[in-house]
């Protein structure tokens, strides 16, 4: 299904104040948090010479998400989201101080250093859904998938300057000095959010594990939403364990060091950043469905030509590929759950894209590091790959018109999902312009007061 509506500039979303400034103090803070990803990478695989630590590493940052999310998106639905995130942010803070202190006062232990990345993950894990519920409140609805698309690039673009500046940084001084910065960086998202006046959610008085199933069962019967969470399961398992494996790949696979790491992944975060200027245009004009399947189809292709890649220049032409499909996948997912989901529980929603993400990326990065160990890193990526491309076809052969349901109109929600969910303001809006469905429905309008 194409779109009707005339495609916008993919920097459409700029147009709104307080959008521009909460993208802005993320992007800073992004570009502190990715010289602390590099460094601790960096770091451990160095210490121990074995990418199974560097998979656990990186899994240590997502797998509170699997615990935790749920909880971080029952209470985006009941708290103020500007004083949580505000909390999440300022543990994250102390937690990256900790780290530089210990770099600069002695060499933290592998273990040391894992223990304090799972820390920050937990305060990331509860932040996340509020995070992500935010942007439908900054944006109006024609520019929400531009919105998840250049956030997601904003992430991105600081992956690709972070490593540059983490690479400069550990060579004139230090781990610590890198660490140090990250912790500084998170006072420029802290200054954004003191600038947000955000609609307090509508609270209804649940409990935790009460207002968790209530989010668990609207993603039941809303049939976009299952289909986005089968698709998810199956790239964040199999696909996207390549990013935890890019140190090991750089260093010890093409044996260019802490160059061949930086390079790989600066290659990255550029294919991700063009991806994420584009993703809104072209959702607008073919449509959320078309756009998710392409790249759904086209991920496993590009991971087995990155996998066979002998040379540090070819892998990275291969991975700037890598990482643009990856993000218009992953970017898709989260703006078609946003878009589907009424305000009321949509950081439950959200929350179980982050369960997803906590539990079988980690999970996935650390089997594929530890396989790759044994067998070679090369082999275990092209063959997550193959048996990802082999999951996508017993998908569609048991159900050819599986993927039809994005274009259904959002499950009506019920009085056991939210009370008072027609008093968040919520309006009918043309869906169509978003790419999903022609239909008029009901989804949250915006509001930037």
């Amino acid at each position: 299904m194409t779109g009707t509506a005339r495609p916008t500039s993919p920097f459409a979303p700029f147009r709104h104040k307080l959008f521009a400034a909460f993208w802005t103090g993320a992007f800073l803070s992004n570009i502190g948090t990715w010289m602390e990803t590099v460094g601790v990478g960096i770091y451990v695989t160095a210490k121990t010479d074995n990418s199974g630590w560097t998979g656990l590493v990186a899994a240590a940052g997502f797998v509170p998400g699997a615990v935790l999310g749920p909880v971080g998106g029952a209470l985006a639905d009941r708290l103020p989201r500007k004083a949580l995130l505000l909390t999440t942010t300022s543990i994250q803070t102390a937690l990256a101080t900790l780290l530089a202190f210990l770099a600069a006062t002695g060499h933290p232990s592998p273990g040391l250093v894992t223990l304090i990345v799972l820390g920050e993950g937990c305060a990331q894990a509860i932040g996340f859904p509020t995070y992500q519920s935010v942007l439908p409140d900054l944006v109006p609805p024609e520019d929400l998938v531009g919105a998840v698309a250049l956030s997601s690039a904003q992430w991105n673009l600081g992956r690709v300057l972070g490593p540059a500046a983490a690479g400069a940084v550990i060579a004139i001084g230090g781990y610590a000095w890198a660490f140090a910065v990250n912790a500084a960086s998170f006072f420029a998202l802290i200054a954004a959010l003191l600038l947000l006046h955000l609609p307090r959610p509508q609270y209804d008085g649940s409990t935790i594990r009460r207002a968790i199933g209530q989010g668990v069962r609207y993603v039941r019967r809303d049939p976009g939403l299952r289909v986005v969470m089968g698709y998810m399961f199956v790239n964040t398992f199999l696909a996207a364990p390549f990013i935890a494996l890019v140190p090991a790949m750089g260093q010890i696979v093409l044996g260019e060091g802490t160059l061949g790491t930086t390079v790989l992944i600066i290659a990255q975060g550029l294919g991700a950043v063009t991806m994420g200027l584009a993703l809104g245009p072209l959702t607008q004009r073919f449509g959320s469905r078309r756009v998710l399947l392409v790249v759904l189809w086209s991920l496993p292709v590009a991971l087995v030509v990155y996998a066979a890649m002998p040379t540090l220049a070819l892998a990275a032409i291969a991975i700037f590929f890598v990482g643009l499909i990856y993000l218009g996948a992953l970017s898709s997912f989260m703006s078609i759950a946003q878009i589907r989901a009424p305000a009321a529980i949509r950081g439950r929603v959200v929350s179980l894209l982050a369960v997803v993400l906590g539990a079988l990326y980690p999970l996935g990065a650390v089997l594929q590091g530890a396989i790759g160990h044994r067998i070679g890193l090369r082999e275990t990526t092209a063959g997550a790959a193959v048996l990802m491309l082999l999951a996508l076809f017993v998908m569609r052969l048991r159900n050819p018109r599986f993927a039809d349901a994005l274009d259904e109109p959002p499950a009506p929600i019920e009085p056991s999902d939210a009370a008072g969910a027609r008093r968040d303001g919520c309006e009918d809006v043309d869906i169509d312009r978003l790419g999903l469905a022609p239909d008029e429905i009901p989804i949250p309008s915006a509001d930037p007061s």
